[in-house]
């Protein structure tokens, strides 16, 4: 059964027959919508199914569509939806702290070393106050209190118990303690709590904080810090 011409809506016949945009026309009925000039397979141009010349093919033109009630509905729920899930995150994260960046490798070592560096300072307050006795510390009060004190050297005898677990505790520093260590290259500091020292210096009072850092002072320059355990060795 011989199709239907997609124009004129006669049967087309083999001959005469023109396969196109899913239709079939008669070889005449082929041509523009507008200008009728007969169209063949290699100068036409087809828009919803019907066939156009060059000249006459529509232009697509976009229209403004955001003032449209449909459309303001949609934007106004897409920020309204936005609010929410930010608000949901919000909630999620809420009391968490800075549990995303404690996570961090970098930040555990920082970390890491602070309380190092703590514990470090600690120490050496200690054992300065050891040395230089308790009394002058607590000279900033009242004249009067100097003629208090020696009967109250029965209070600090009983006192001295409390300090005693105290030096128990830091009597063990870290391994390397007190060391001396000569750098075998030359590093500069990245961070602030690190020191910056070249090919030769002694680095004294060394204590380790973990397999690759170290905390010490440059010998050269005095300045304390953290340095790489790679870099030097020991004397």
């Amino acid at each position: 059964m011989n199709p239907l011409c997609g124009r004129c809506n006669l049967v087309v016949y083999p001959t005469e027959k023109v396969n196109c945009l899913d239709k079939y026309w008669h070889k005449r009925c082929f041509s523009c919508e507008v200008c009728k000039m007969t169209l063949n397979m290699k100068n036409y141009k087809g828009f919803e199914k019907r066939p156009y010349c060059n000249a006459h093919y529509p232009k697509t033109q976009f229209t403004a569509v955001a003032d449209t009630p449909e459309n303001l509905r949609l934007k106004q729920q897409s920020m309204m939806q936005s609010q929410v899930r930010y608000k949901e995150d919000f909630e999620k994260s809420k009391g968490k702290g800075y549990s995303v960046v404690a996570d961090t490798p970098e930040f555990q070592r920082m970390k890491k070393t602070q309380e190092q560096i703590s514990n470090i300072r600690y120490h050496e307050d200690f054992e300065k106050k050891k040395g230089g006795g308790e009394i002058p510390h607590h000279q900033p009060s009242n004249p009067g209190q100097a003629a208090y004190q020696p009967p109250a050297a029965s209070q600090n005898y009983h006192c001295e118990p409390t300090p005693e677990p105290v030096r128990q505790e830091v009597a063990a520093p870290p391994p390397s303690a007190g060391k001396r260590y000569r750098a075998v290259y030359d590093y500069s500091a990245a961070d602030e709590d690190e020191v910056s020292f070249v090919d030769g210096d002694v680095i004294v009072d060394v204590q380790q904080i973990d397999e690759g850092w170290m905390y010490g002072c440059v010998e050269r320059t005095g300045q304390r810090g953290m340095l790489p355990a790679n870099y030097v060795e020991a004397i």
